[in-house]
């Protein structure tokens, strides 16, 4: 069960009011670049005009929330990473927080951006894959050791380094720590996903 009661527009104070109004009119925007707008969907409130995932906590907290609507935009559609590697590392941090409702939105984006279904399956029983493409081991392979061990040892630096740049290193490490962010608030105020059975085992 959720800790935070559904917040709609006509129920917040105005600086939420206004913080929702940026949320929305941001998330229903998806660059259309023949690239991005292939694999994302603009967002849009629940029918009781309510938001899904972390933005009905992060509403709460006018400045805060809308920081991180704007963090989150520039991770997602303005680095020099592919969508295919984005969504990569996204469901990693989904994995290992075990974050569901993280999995259950990103899951799409990411077979649409190309992702095995078997590399899908293999993540999400928190096994190591087998990758055909060395962008996506050393993107697996970074993320994966950041997360677990707080650093990366020069092999795994280097390889990433190899595929993306330095630019891609940047942005592949703000975009981990975005999204423990988002794990973080999931978790926290226990935001599940649609249906009985969660995506994800414990």
């Amino acid at each position: 069960m959720t800790r935070l009661a559904t917040l709609t527009r006509e129920k917040m104070a105005p600086p939420q009011r206004e913080a929702y109004d940026r949320i929305v009119e941001s998330r229903s925007r998806v660059p259309q670049d023949g690239v991005h707008d292939v694999v994302y969907e603009p967002m849009r409130p629940n029918a009781d005009g309510s938001l899904a995932g972390p933005f009905n906590a992060w509403v709460r907290s006018p400045h805060v929330g809308s920081a991180l609507v704007a963090l989150g935009g520039a991770l997602r559609f303005r680095t020099t990473l592919a969508p295919r590697l984005t969504e990569l590392a996204i469901l990693v941090v989904a994995r290992e927080w075990t974050a569901q409702y993280e999995w259950y939105a990103h899951a799409r984006f990411a077979a649409k951006a190309g992702i095995e279904p078997e590399i899908l399956e293999t993540i999400r029983r928190k096994e190591r894959p087998r990758f055909s493409r060395p962008d996506d081991q050393a993107v697996y392979t970074f993320a994966v050791e950041l997360l677990r061990t707080r650093g990366v040892s020069d092999a795994t630096y280097q390889a990433l380094l190899g595929q993306v740049g330095e630019q891609g290193v940047v942005e592949l490490v703000g975009l981990l720590g975005f999204y423990t962010t988002v794990s973080m608030t999931l978790n926290t105020f226990r935001v599940q996903p649609p249906g009985e059975r969660p995506p994800l085992d414990p």
